[in-house]
């Protein structure tokens, strides 16, 4: 006879009254863990956040002295501010326009010293003492200037949107020499784009304009 006892005699062990189930255990850990999140989300922004308000809040900001189309400005801009927005925002000069804002478009091409740049790439903070002419700049008195003129005479503009910043470059490509043939000012003219196709147009008021038509 054998003293062995199957397995499946063998009793569960008891468990405590007070001893909650399993699934007792993880209902209440569950609970209590997504109200600890949900008051982490309401408590507040993180100190990086508040670093981060508080450093948007003191952004550094310069003083610059410059000329445009001829008057002395003296503002004081925050240090990411670029000529465009200069122009635009601070002096309301909205002739040149804010197309790409990326430096591919031309649309907003002023001169600087004289040279063709494109403002939306251009720190403000970098330019004292400089001398800025936009568009507004060109006409002298009820005078347009000669490119102005041909713009006009030449029909080379449709929307007009483009049409502030091709002046402004053609006139810096005239300036620069650059209007010897009609093949020499499109690959001068090249970093200013019309999405109306007036290319032919534009280039013929050059060319009238610089006096080879």
């Amino acid at each position: 006879m054998t003293t062995e006892t199957s397995e499946s005699a063998v009793s569960p062990p008891t468990r405590s009254p007070s001893e909650p189930s399993r699934r007792t255990f993880i209902a209440t850990t569950s609970a209590v863990g997504g109200v600890m999140a949900a008051g982490g989300l309401v408590a507040g922004p993180s100190p990086l956040g508040a670093e981060e308000a508080v450093a948007a809040e003191a952004s550094p900001s310069s003083g610059v002295s410059l000329s445009v189309n001829g008057e002395r400005h003296t503002v004081t801009v925050d240090n990411r501010t670029s000529l465009l927005d200069l122009l635009r925002e601070h002096l309301g000069l909205t002739g040149s326009k804010k197309g790409c804002n990326a430096g591919a478009c031309g649309a907003c091409t002023v001169l600087v010293d004289g040279r063709r740049v494109n403002s939306c790439l251009t720190l403000a903070v970098r330019l004292e003492g400089a001398e800025v002419t936009t568009i507004e700049g060109l006409e002298k008195g009820d005078r347009l200037h000669p490119l102005q003129q041909a713009f006009i005479d030449q029909d080379a503009f449709q929307c007009g949107y483009c049409t502030p910043g091709q002046i402004v470059s053609g006139v810096g490509c005239m300036q620069e020499g650059h209007t010897d043939s009609p093949e020499e000012i499109r690959e001068w003219m090249s970093g200013s784009l019309c999405r109306c196709g007036c290319y032919v147009k534009i280039v013929r008021a050059v060319e009238q304009a610089s006096g080879r038509k």
